[in-house]
């Protein structure tokens, strides 16, 4: 019995070791090493490089632009994803799944496609205008190419995120208030007005708060948009600094890098601020509130939803795909000038573009399972630990995510800058450094549903196996992974998926030979390569509407909001 307990303990032991030394490894040592080389570089106390930027211009312009294009595209984004979750949560509407669906696929999408689809829809060569008889003059300046542009495209690309977050809210709408409201006499406006947004307070508050991170960190449309006009945010000035200054700068773009966190650190602090000034607590819980009847309004309102889909998805992506197909720039594009040869370039020719479609799904892929065989344990002591350390251990694992990519990329050039302690090894201007900050960065994705599924699953089979003296181990690997092994594995998907076509990370940390899809499709439109550009995309678009597809046939097997495009 004694030798029970000690085999227990000792698997218990080793369960918290390993995990808390993962954190360590992929949260922890990166923050901490960006810190080091902001307040003690060389290992001496020094305020000299924080002294620099906060007196240098270029520094306050960014920080002002990376603010102004932050707060506009979270306000955007805020009215868009709210007005639509209201809509498809609370009336009667047709065709809800297949709208979520596609309303949803922008964020799917990565940013740097979305800029790519846009600048191809509206500038002087798209193929779609030029079809129509209404393109501008060639030479003609790119409306999207402006503050305003990149606000619009930040909207678009997160107003689905504010979607999901308050969705998830409205679904917890307890319905006897809403219906003692109407029953009273209250019309839906002033329902909605006065218990509605009130209780969805919460969410949207989240809601913006992750926007504006998200909008604050982005780079690729900043980079697509705001390097030809040369409005530069925090993110495209370090970009520019690294490539022309390269490990010489670190340290100034590690301060960069800390101010962006603080910004982002802000609005997660406003946040908080605001959801405890009041108590949002319900005190019962029910079902949802019936939906609102449209009556005679409902055809109206979804016409206007689906020309809303039009827009923001269907045109974009009508102009890539059309871009991928021309010739040349300013080509008009018919039946006798279109051609698959932009297709053929990238996918045969074009060595680092193949080495980029081979990289990014080697990366994906080990990310996304390295984070599913991770997330199975770690969820299992976040969802039923008990201890008081474990809000921390939640808290470390956000950090990476939490924070803008940009931060963690600059303390992963930071920390392996040098060979590895006792090791030797270098892996500085490899493809290992940017799979280190894919697992340290994605890991988040995988452990969010995975902890949802076992707040979902009975825990009796486990407490049996171990009254009946199997060891943690045991139950983990025959019980526990079985039945949650679903959740793990979507997560995984979207894991790959989000890192497939990744820039803000590697767009920090290529390298010749270490290219990324993320990387190609920047490269090849900062060259006025659009069409290479676009056929890349486009192949991207369609692997990401596949890989939905795919995890959409085994939803039914999933738990509830695992998907973030599925009821």
């Amino acid at each position: 019995m004694l030798a029970y307990i000690r085999d227990r303990q000792g698997q218990q032991l080793a369960l918290t070791i390993g995990i808390v030394a993962l954190i360590v490894i992929f949260s922890l040592l990166p923050m901490g090493r960006l810190l080091q080389e902001v307040v003690l570089p060389g290992g001496t106390l020094s305020l000299d490089i924080i002294r620099n930027g906060l007196f240098s211009e270029t520094t306050w312009v960014a920080t002002w632009n990376t603010i102004v294009v932050g707060l506009g595209g979270t306000l955007f984004a805020l009215v868009l994803g709210v007005a639509v979750a209201l809509l498809v949560s609370l009336t009667n509407v047709r065709q809800r799944q297949a709208f979520v669906l596609c309303f949803v696929t922008p964020l799917m999408i990565a940013p740097q496609v979305t800029a790519l689809a846009w600048l191809q829809l509206f500038g002087p060569s798209s193929p779609l205008l030029n079809i129509l008889g209404i393109a501008p003059p060639l030479g003609t300046r790119n409306p999207l190419y402006s503050p305003e542009g990149i606000i619009l495209l930040l909207g678009i690309q997160y107003a689905p995120l504010v979607f999901l977050i308050v969705r998830a809210g409205l679904r917890k709408l307890p319905r006897e208030l809403v219906e003692a409201a109407q029953s009273s006499g209250a019309g839906w406006f002033r329902v909605l007005r006065t218990i509605i947004l009130p209780l969805m307070t919460p969410s949207v508050v989240g809601a913006a708060a992750l926007t504006f991170v998200s909008c604050v960190g982005n780079f690729g449309i900043p980079a697509f948009l705001g390097i030809p006009a040369n409005y530069l945010v925090l993110p495209t000035l370090i970009y520019q600094r690294l490539a022309g200054g390269g490990p010489a700068v670190l340290s100034d773009v590690a301060f960069l890098s800390v101010l962006i966190g603080i910004i982002a650190m802000f609005g997660i602090v406003l946040q908080d601020r605001i959801a405890s000034r009041r108590d949002f607590r319900i005190s019962s819980t029910s079902l949802p509130a019936a939906p609102y009847g449209l009556g005679k309004w409902r055809p109206l309102v979804e016409t206007g939803m689906w020309a809303l889909i039009l827009v923001i998805l269907v045109l974009p992506l009508v102009g890539l795909i059309l871009t991928s197909l021309v010739r040349g720039y300013g080509i008009t594009l018919t039946a006798e000038t279109a051609t698959l040869e932009n297709y053929a370039f990238v996918i045969f020719e074009h060595a680092a573009a193949r080495r980029a479609f081979g990289n990014s799904l080697y990366l994906s892929a080990a990310a996304a399972i390295f984070a599913v065989f991770v997330a199975i344990p770690l969820g299992y002591v976040i969802a039923w630990g008990k201890q008081r350390w474990i809000k921390v251990l939640n808290l470390a694992v956000e950090l990476p995510y939490a924070l803008p990519g940009v931060v963690l990329a600059i303390a992963s050039l930071l920390l392996f800058l040098k060979p590895m302690p006792i090791t030797g090894v270098q892996i500085y201007n490899t493809v290992w450094i940017i799979l280190y900050a894919y697992l340290a960065r994605f890991l988040i994705l995988a452990v969010r549903p995975t902890v949802t599924g076992y707040f979902q699953l009975d825990r009796a089979l486990e407490e049996a196996a171990q009254v009946a003296g199997a060891g943690l181990f045991t139950r983990m690997r025959t019980i526990i992974f079985p039945l949650i092994a679903p959740a793990a594995v979507a997560g995984g998907l979207l894991i790959f998926m989000t890192a497939l076509c990744e820039l803000t990370v590697s767009a920090l940390l290529w390298s010749s030979g270490a290219e990324t899809i993320g990387v190609i499709i920047f490269a090849f439109e900062q060259g006025g390569d659009s069409k290479y550009a676009a056929a890349v995309s486009a192949i991207m678009v369609a692997t990401t509407f596949l890989l939905m597809l795919v995890a959409s046939l085994f939803a039914n097997r999933l738990p509830d909001g695992v998907l973030p495009w599925r009821d």
